[in-house]
């Protein structure tokens, strides 16, 4: 079970959208007990309940102190790479197959999920870093002091949540340059998807790039910039790249 979605939301709070209600969403999440009593404990409870008695007492882990560092680690970083054995190294776990096993846990729990970097190589694509995204914004904002400095982030994470509940296969594309979500439906793929909180002069290179590169890679005519709350439209050799703010996106 996911927390509740941006219409979901709407209709609980009694509201419509907009980017007034949107920037509430994004801070508050989904988790239906929190939206009622806004009350941070209830997060922090939910974290430690998750950790140590779904998995730890499940699994046998007796140090748990470690295993909450690294919950609290992931579900800080959103949308940033990883790999097991820098995660072995920063908190001196003692065998990469053990953080293997957390993130595993974490993933099974639904606290976090993980994604893949495209390769047409199974085997590479296990190899390469992953990226992780949290289950609800709210609940990694109230459990971590550095969660909430990247809002691009926390826009890309709602995005991922979206996408996860409809499509089981999704990675990122990065070559010389990135996009931050393909989708694969049936070994095609078939969508591109880039997420933007600041559609700008400084930026715009930058999106276009990674997701012009992901279209051409992929054959694909059409690609998605999702922004904070900005539209526009961008053709490019033939490809269509929308840009739209991620609140439209979610109630379409």
């Amino acid at each position: 079970m996911f927390p509740f979605s941006f219409n979901e939301f709407l209709n609980i709070k009694k509201k419509s959208p907009s980017i007034k209600s949107f920037e509430e969403y994004l801070f508050k999440g989904g988790f239906p007990e929190f939206i009622k009593k806004e009350n941070p404990s209830i997060l922090h409870e939910l974290l430690l309940d998750v950790v140590m008695k779904d998995i730890a007492v499940r699994f046998g882990i007796k140090n748990t102190v470690i295993l909450n560092r690294i919950s609290i680690f992931l579900i800080s970083n959103v949308g940033k790479e990883f790999s097991y054995n820098s995660i072995k190294k920063a908190f001196n776990v003692k065998s990469v197959q053990s953080v293997i096993d957390y993130v595993s846990y974490l993933e099974n729990a639904y606290l976090i999920f993980t994604i893949p970097r495209f390769s047409y190589s199974y085997k590479q694509q296990q190899v390469n870093p992953k990226k992780v995204y949290s289950i609800d914004n709210g609940f990694s904002y109230n459990n971590s002091a550095s969660f909430s400095k990247d809002k691009g982030k926390m826009l890309e994470n709602i995005v991922f949540l979206d996408l996860r509940r409809k499509f089981k296969d999704i990675l990122y594309f990065q070559e010389k340059n990135e996009c931050d979500f393909i989708i694969k439906e049936k070994e095609t793929i078939t969508r591109a998807i880039q997420v933007c909180f600041d559609f700008n002069e400084e930026t715009q290179n930058r999106e276009i790039d990674g997701i012009f590169a992901a279209l051409k890679k992929f054959s694909l005519k059409e690609g998605l910039i999702l922004t904070y709350n900005q539209e526009d439209e961008v053709f490019i050799e033939g490809k269509r790249i929308i840009v739209m703010p991620v609140w439209k996106w979610l109630i379409r």
